[in-house]
């Protein structure tokens, strides 16, 4: 239950002979008391307060692994191959992820953090830069 649709809630039982109101699902339990309408308005603050520092956390938690070098990036071994990893693998340290090839120079890009792939920023034939952001993993998954 989102904070726009307790506000909602509260407006619809003002009015009524409702007392008390409890609201338990799998994610959220709510006790309403109508008489006690500051401690709603605390509540619903708190609510928001603990929504807005989950989603912090969730911003904090993915982290970015970059190119170490300039050259072409290549998410598998060879075209008839599948790629190393994909959005939403489960990757862990030391893992290969990836390569760039520079001058027939390949190297391997390799994980330094355990987590999950959330987004891959760059495609299979890209040219790279040192330092560019390759891919976006998630290290809040246990």
């Amino acid at each position: 239950m989102n904070l726009q649709e307790i506000k909602e809630f509260l407006k619809s039982i003002k009015n009524t002979d409702i007392e008390e109101m409890q609201y338990q699902s799998v994610e959220d339990s709510l006790y309403f008391k109508k008489t006690d309408i500051e401690a709603i308005t605390s509540v619903t603050k708190e609510i928001a307060i603990d929504k807005v520092k989950k989603e912090e956390k969730e911003k904090f938690s993915l982290v970015a692994i970059k190119s170490t070098m300039v050259g072409t990036f290549a998410n598998a071994q060879s075209n008839d191959k599948p790629p190393f990893v994909k959005e939403e693998d489960d990757i862990i340290v030391g893992q290969k992820i990836g390569q760039v090839e520079a001058m027939k120079i390949i190297k391997d890009v390799n994980s330094n953090i355990k987590g999950k792939i959330s987004k891959i920023l760059v495609s299979n034939g890209q040219s790279v830069e040192y330092g560019q952001e390759l891919f976006l993993v998630d290290t809040s998954i246990k």
